[in-house]
């Protein structure tokens, strides 16, 4: 299965999640619902230092991009990174914390993209 994401820098941040060994990867899309950015990728880390490791692969393949992250919080407790790149907001949550905020049934009205569990060579750019 490929999954057709609609931005090569959405691709390259779940790309980063997957190398990373991200859990339970999900993209919501979030054009016709918000203002503040285009899509929301949701990942599960299960410990700080993955955690911390997926934001940091996601942040370094944001940079040759030209995009520093708009906003980091979360990073040193590691229970809800989230990185803003305005395009796309990354969220990085703790099994533990994800099911508490449940951000995908607080936007269950968006779209979702799907995000393959295997490789990701499977991911392309639309």
């Amino acid at each position: 299965m490929t999954a057709d994401v609609p931005s090569p820098l959405l691709a390259a941040a779940i790309e980063a999640a997957m190398a990373k060994s991200a859990g339970d990867i999900a993209v919501l899309d979030l054009r016709e619902m918000a203002a503040f950015t285009n899509y929301f990728l949701v990942c599960t880390g299960w410990s700080k230092p993955q955690i911390q490791a997926i934001a940091d692969e996601i942040d370094r393949r944001m940079t040759p991009q030209g995009l520093g992250h708009a906003q980091r919080e979360g990073y040193d407790k590691a229970e809800w990174v989230l990185l803003d790149y305005g395009e796309f907001v990354a969220h990085i949550f703790s099994d533990k914390a994800r099911l508490y905020f449940d951000l995908e049934r607080l936007w269950r009205a968006a779209p979702r993209i799907e995000v393959p569990e295997a490789g990701a060579d499977q991911i392309v750019a639309g």
